[in-house]
C-alpha cells in the first residue's frame, strides 16, 4: 500500500482545483515581482573590468556580444579549485538550451568565475558546455558584486553577501561538514570554497553606457535551478537529506 493518502478521482479533482487557485495566485504574485525587478533604478557602471575570454582580453561591454542586455551567472570556481562547484554545475547544465533563445531576444547569457581561464576552459570541455564563460581573475568584479571574498575578510568576518553584512570570523574549526564535503568535490578546502559565493547579475547597455540593474543570491537562485522546478512537481517533491546531486558525468560512478 502507498504511504500516502489515496482518493477517488472526484475527491482528487476537488483538492486539485483548490490547489489551482493558490497556484494562480502565486503566478500573479510572481508576475508582480518580475515587474518590480524591471522597475528597479539602474546604476551606472563606471568601473573598468577586464576579463579573460575565449576570444582574448575583454571588458564588460564585450561580454554583451553586441546585444543590449547581459545576464551573468556568478559561478563558484575559485583560483585554487580543481573543478567547478557541483551546485553551480547543476544550474549551468540548464543554460545550453536557453542561450540561443535569449540571444535571439537581445539577451546574452554567460558565466563569470574567479578561476583562470585555462581552468574554466578545461572544465567547460569536460561538461560539454558551449555558453560564454569569462574569467575575472585579477579583476575586482567578483568582489564588487560580493561573490568572492578575501582570506582577510574571512579572518575578520567582515563579509557582505545577499545584502547582509556578517561578523562571524571563519576558522577551520567552524567550517560546516557539508561544506567540507562540497569543497572536497571541487579539489579544495572548506575555507577556500567559502571564499566563493553563487549569484546572478543583470546589466543593460543604453546609449553606450552600461548599467547594473539587478542581482540575486542564495535562495534567490532557486528559480534558475531547473531540476528543482521539476522536483517540486514530482510526487515525492525534493525528497532530500543532504547533498545528493553530482556533476552529470559522475552519476555512473
Amino acid at each position: 500500500m502507498p504511504q500516502h493518502a489515496t482518493a477517488t478521482r472526484q475527491d482528487w479533482l476537488k483538492a486539485r482545483l483548490a490547489l489551482l487557485e493558490d497556484e494562480k495566485a502565486l503566478t500573479r504574485r510572481s508576475d508582480e515581482l518580475a515587474t518590480r525587478r524591471q522597475e528597479l533604478p539602474w546604476v551606472r557602471v563606471d568601473q573598468t573590468y577586464t576579463f579573460e575570454t575565449d576570444a582574448g582580453p575583454a571588458q564588460l561591454e564585450d561580454l554583451f556580444q553586441g546585444r543590449s542586455q547581459l545576464l551573468i551567472y556568478h559561478f563558484m570556481f575559485g583560483a585554487d579549485f580543481q573543478a567547478g562547484c557541483t551546485s553551480c554545475s547543476a544550474i549551468a547544465d540548464g543554460f545550453a538550451g536557453f542561450v540561443s533563445h535569449l540571444a535571439n531576444h537581445d539577451v546574452t547569457l554567460g558565466a563569470v568565475s574567479q578561476a583562470p581561464l585555462a581552468k574554466l576552459q578545461s572544465y567547460k570541455r569536460r561538461m560539454g558546455w558551449t555558453f560564454p564563460w569569462a574569467s575575472a581573475h585579477g579583476s575586482s568584479f567578483n568582489h564588487d558584486f560580493t561573490v568572492s571574498i578575501t582570506e582577510a575578510q574571512q579572518r575578520t568576518g567582515d563579509v557582505e553577501y545577499n545584502y547582509r553584512r556578517a561578523s562571524h570570523p571563519l576558522t577551520d574549526a567552524n567550517v560546516p561538514p557539508v561544506v567540507v564535503a562540497m569543497a572536497s568535490a571541487c579539489g579544495t578546502d572548506g575555507k577556500a570554497y567559502m571564499r566563493q559565493r553563487p549569484g546572478m547579475s543583470s546589466f543593460v547597455r543604453e546609449d553606450g553606457v552600461i548599467y547594473h540593474t539587478y542581482s540575486t543570491y542564495a535562495r534567490g537562485l532557486d528559480g534558475l535551478w531547473g531540476m528543482y522546478q521539476w522536483l517540486d512537481r514530482a510526487p515525492k517533491g525534493r525528497n532530500e537529506s543532504g547533498i545528493w546531486w553530482r556533476r552529470h558525468d559522475e552519476y555512473a560512478s
